[in-house]
């Protein structure tokens, strides 16, 4: 499938960024701005049924495909967002980039309550400025704008993923390459068993505290001190 990829930058480095769930590239505007400040070229895609990409099948090893098949191998970091961070993981020992972050990744989406793709279509649905501001009240109004616009045009169906059971159960067993999973505190997929099980697969993992799910939206600065060494 091909993808609508977004890039920007003219840098010698690197980075590919990868949304998760019911966003899109936009997600990253200030992540963007910053690692074009250091040096990187910035590739970031909108997954399948997502931003301005086509619908289709939802499962982790097509949006891993669809990866593969639009972003260039060998970039300098890659770094995926919630199913983001699942996607990559399933496509980086094809991908192979010389080092991955996987942000609150959405492996086993341990601390999801029943129901909670119901409750994740009620916001969308029912989303405005204002309620997405008081959801996320650490959020800039740029974050609050890439919010609203990657529901208006994600496709539901992509919610599936919240209760398939690749999403819920899998976890990388070995880091590919040089890896780093970056937790929020309190994580909302990865508790403390799972931590240690990525610790013990040979994943470094770090936690910035404080930060929501959308670590790169709620505190940004955490975001790239949790990040010092690896980009």
């Amino acid at each position: 499938m091909k993808l609508n990829v977004h890039e920007r930058g003219e840098g010698d480095k690197v980075a590919l960024l990868i949304h998760g769930g019911m966003s899109d590239h936009r997600t990253w505007h200030a992540v963007e701005d910053e690692l074009i400040a250091r040096g990187y070229r910035v590739i970031a895609p909108d997954l399948r049924g997502h931003g301005l990409s086509p619908r289709g099948e939802y499962e982790p090893e097509l949006l891993a495909d669809d990866l593969v098949e639009n972003v260039p191998t060998g970039v300098d970091v890659a770094i995926g967002h919630s199913i983001g961070g699942l996607a990559l993981a399933f496509a980086v020992q094809r991908l192979r980039p010389a080092r991955a972050i996987y942000s609150d990744p959405g492996f086993r989406l341990e601390n999801n309550p029943p129901g909670i793709e119901k409750f994740m279509l009620a916001m969308v649905e029912n989303a405005t400025a204002e309620s997405v501001s008081a959801r996320n009240p650490r959020w800039s109004a740029a974050d609050v704008e890439a919010e609203l616009a990657g529901f208006a045009l994600f496709d539901h169906k992509v919610l599936d993923l919240t209760v398939g059971e690749t999403a819920l159960r899998y976890l990388p067993t070995e880091a590919v390459v040089p890896s780093l999973v970056q937790l929020a505190d309190p994580s909302l997929v990865i508790r403390d068993k799972t931590a240690q099980e990525l610790r013990d697969n040979g994943f470094e993992v770090r936690s910035v505290k404080g930060a929501g799910h959308c670590i790169h939206r709620d505190d940004l600065p955490g975001f790239f001190s949790s990040l010092d060494g690896w980009i």
